[in-house]
């Protein structure tokens, strides 16, 4: 029986098999090998549509719920809960477990081979900051696939896989470090080139920190405070002020909150705060995009303008606003971008010298850099791993498809 190589990544998902030695990734939409991790219920229809359809469905402003990063939920309560979406109570558990079968139902048809086994990536830590939840989104995990139809499911580390599909950049003996750096997570592996033997693994290390906490950080420095966070709102009665609460910005910010910020109470409580707010015409903006469920359009403008920033074009990226208003954009200055992100950047840069660490050894043992994942594209990552391992050579593998080519090749063993 076949056993199919699963990549569920956070922005984008892909499967692969190995046939004789060698990975073959499988179409799974519209001849392309890669399909983004969404998924949109459609009011109007009361039917789910998945991939870039769903994103489709969503711009064009359909009547619906869309869901990204789905696996930033893993091991937190949220798996688990209940809600009611096209008048079925489900949770997440089982959207997830939907999105899966999908993939399954898709390689089968590209194929002709049943899969009833599963080799899927995952980070090297779900949650860095907390075993207890860490260990629940395995578990979580593992249901997901269970739901989609897998009979078995086992689980391979996402950069070793990366290490596997990337072992002919190196020479026999030659020290290799992974740097993976996806929408949910930034995972290394160190391993060495065995000549004939493979690959052997030294150490693998991992941290909670990825592309959507980027645009996380860049939404509530440059876009949230032109819908009101930080403002002034007066107090009911007396003449005081505070501060607008952080809590609903903070979650129109996360890709994964935004879906449940359409609710009655939020709506009120937004209304609220425009109508005591010292400077009311920017929490009605917040009013707007809660009514007109336009938190995503902003995500994507914010994902947008990172990644014209990071190319440096001659023209000044812009948060494309006018959504919400007629004429409200915000420049993005690519050192803006480096500022707001370095921090982050550096702590990534810390969690690979650890892996070294791990294994003992020091950073110039580092003879090559593997650079996979599409938020590794980020300047501002290059430059915080080049400057720690300074003798490494970068390679650059194929940024969305290189875990799921070691996938696919693993599952020939």
């Amino acid at each position: 029986m076949a056993v199919l190589g699963v990549d569920f990544g956070t922005s984008n998902s892909a499967v692969g098999i190995c046939v004789d030695r060698t990975a073959k990734l499988i179409p799974i939409e519209n001849g392309a090998t890669t399909l983004p991790t969404a998924v949109f219920l459609d009011f109007e229809t009361r039917r789910t549509v998945y991939g870039s359809a769903a994103n489709a469905a969503l711009i064009t402003g359909e009547e619906g719920r869309n869901m990204r990063a789905l696996n930033s939920m893993l091991g937190t309560s949220l798996m688990r809960e209940r809600r009611t979406f096209l008048n079925e109570s489900v949770d997440f558990i089982t959207i997830v477990g939907r999105f899966l079968a999908e993939l399954k139902a898709r390689a089968e048809r590209a194929t002709g081979l049943q899969f009833e086994t599963a080799l899927s990536g995952r980070p090297v830590l779900f949650h860095s900051a907390d075993p207890k939840r860490n260990a629940q989104a395995l578990m979580d995990l593992t249901d997901c696939y269970h739901a989609a139809g897998f009979k078995e499911v086992a689980f391979m580390p996402e950069p070793e896989a990366a290490a596997l599909a990337n072992r002919h950049v190196l020479a026999p003996n030659d020290l290799g470090l992974v740097v993976d750096i996806g929408g949910g997570t930034s995972d290394f592996t160190l391993f060495r080139h065995s000549g004939d033997a493979g690959i052997e693994i030294l150490a693998s290390q991992g941290v909670r920190l990825g592309g959507t906490d980027f645009d996380r950080a860049l939404s509530l420095a440059f876009v949230m405070p032109d819908l009101g966070m930080g403002s002034s709102i007066r107090h009911a009665f007396g003449d005081q002020t505070h501060s607008a609460p952080n809590a609903i910005f903070h979650d129109l910010a996360t890709w994964q909150k935004i879906p449940f910020l359409y609710t009655q109470s939020t709506r009120r409580a937004a209304r609220e705060l425009a109508q005591y707010a010292v400077e009311p015409a920017r929490l009605n903006r917040l009013v707007h995009v809660l009514d007109q469920e336009v938190g995503h359009d902003i995500a994507f403008a914010v994902e947008t303008a990172k990644i014209a920033a990071n190319m440096q074009t001659s023209a000044v990226p812009e948060f494309d606003l006018c959504l919400i208003l007629a004429g409200l954009n915000a420049p993005l200055y690519p050192v803006g971008m480096t500022a707001t992100l370095r921090q982050m950047a550096e702590r990534v840069g810390e969690t690979a010298e650890d892996t070294l660490a791990q294994a003992g050894l020091a950073s110039d043992a580092v003879d090559r850099l593997l650079f996979v994942g599409g938020s590794s594209l980020m300047q501002v990552i290059e430059n915080a791993l080049t400057s720690r391992f300074r003798r490494a050579e970068l390679h650059r593998g194929a940024a969305l498809t290189a875990i799921v080519e070691g996938l696919a090749l693993a599952t020939g063993r």
